[in-house]
């Protein structure tokens, strides 16, 4: 589908949706096919909550709300985008589903250009960070912008080596948390050289359970991603296993045995990474790589579904469908398996189950029992 343009007024009422309790990237993406506009669809939500089993009201986010989220941006510089619109980084609408909206604060522009992810370990090694400084030298010279997570280490090296040719910083929090605050003076830069994104509100301060997310931006963003260290329980694997489920390609800088930083990079070698020792091993395998896949497009082009007949197939359907989730994050096809009933009706009762905050709706069509 081809993006389109939208209106301040349906972009605030996207920006609600979002910013709604118990509306994650998978229920807004329902929502919105169901109901055909994001107002129809924040209209629906408190009854749809109610009749999923939620008792105390649902937490709606208001126009005041909103507003003082885009003033804020807009008092910054930042840009509001959400996922259809032209400006919406393709790779990162190739998902599923797309993040519904990303603050963007510095050159947009580098958000269309094909990217390549470097992440590694915070406390990294002086020749770790150098080989990720110059990594991502020789990549900005080859015509890719370099993305990572403004974190210490390999993170912030990766930014400094492509700061002259070009580079995006995916933060946890929202697009004015400077995190961590030693890297206040590259955040300076960034947002006069390079650009910084943020799926989160404006004024968040970065929590634990931000940064998967912000990692699932990381890898979303670019067309492969370079591992430089990592010990075995680091972030950045969680990075390069996000890659790899999203069809990108995954690259591993290999190390000594006798580094713990080289444990995790080692092992993604060993599940078939391939293998990077410089540059040309980067570009050499993504100019081999297949595309990806077609980006969505506006979420509102299709004509909104039956959404009475949903209600009614929801109703019949939702207490049988919440039998069969467990506590552990179960494919939804196989509910629709056990149930032998059309799908459509089943993720219908999932979304009302969803925002009545009985079950969690997951990336990679995975549903889990809050």
């Amino acid at each position: 589908m081809t993006p389109k343009a939208v209106t301040e007024a349906e972009r605030r009422d996207r920006l609600r949706l979002s910013r709604t309790e118990n509306v994650g990237p998978v229920a807004a993406a329902a929502l919105m096919t169901r109901y055909g506009s994001a107002g129809r669809a924040l209209e629906a939500l408190p009854g749809m909550a109610l009749r999923g089993g939620r008792v105390a009201p649902l937490k709606v986010c208001s126009i005041a709300e909103a507003d003082k989220e885009l003033a804020a941006g807009a008092k910054l510089g930042a840009r509001l985008i959400t996922a259809g619109e032209p400006d919406f980084p393709a790779p990162l609408a190739a998902l599923d589903p797309p993040p519904p909206l990303i603050w963007t604060l510095g050159h947009g522009a580098l958000l269309l250009k094909p990217s390549v992810a470097i992440v590694g370990a915070r406390i990294a090694s002086a020749g770790g960070q150098r080989f990720a400084r110059q990594l991502a030298m020789e990549l900005g010279q080859a015509g890719y912008v370099v993305t990572s997570g403004l974190a210490r280490g390999i993170d912030g090296a990766a930014h400094e080596g492509a700061l002259p040719t070009g580079t995006v910083a995916v933060l946890g929090g929202g697009i004015d948390d400077i995190y961590p605050p030693e890297h206040a003076q590259l955040y300076r830069r960034l947002a006069e050289a390079g650009c910084l994104v943020s799926e989160n509100m404006v004024g968040r301060k970065a929590k634990a359970q931000d940064f998967p997310r912000r990692n699932r931006v990381i890898s979303g963003l670019s067309l492969g991603v370079v591992v430089v260290e990592a010990e075995m329980r680091s972030g950045s694997l969680i990075t390069a296993r996000l890659a790899g489920e999203q069809g990108r390609e995954v690259f591993a800088v290999p190390g000594s045995p006798l580094d713990p930083r080289a444990k995790g990079t080692n092992d993604l070698l060993r599940q078939g990474a391939t293998l990077c020792e410089g540059a040309q091993d980067v570009i050499a395998a993504l100019q081999q790589a297949p595309r990806l896949g077609e980006p969505q497009g506006d979420l509102f082009d299709p004509p909104p579904g039956d959404a009475a007949r949903m209600e009614r197939e929801a109703e019949r359907l939702r207490e049988r469908v919440y039998a069969l989730a467990s506590p552990t994050p179960t494919p939804v096809d196989e509910i629709v398996r056990a149930l032998m009933e059309p799908p459509p009706g089943v993720f219908a009762a999932l979304v009302e189950l969803a925002v009545a905050g009985r079950v969690d709706l997951l990336p990679g069509g995975l549903v889990a029992r809050s």
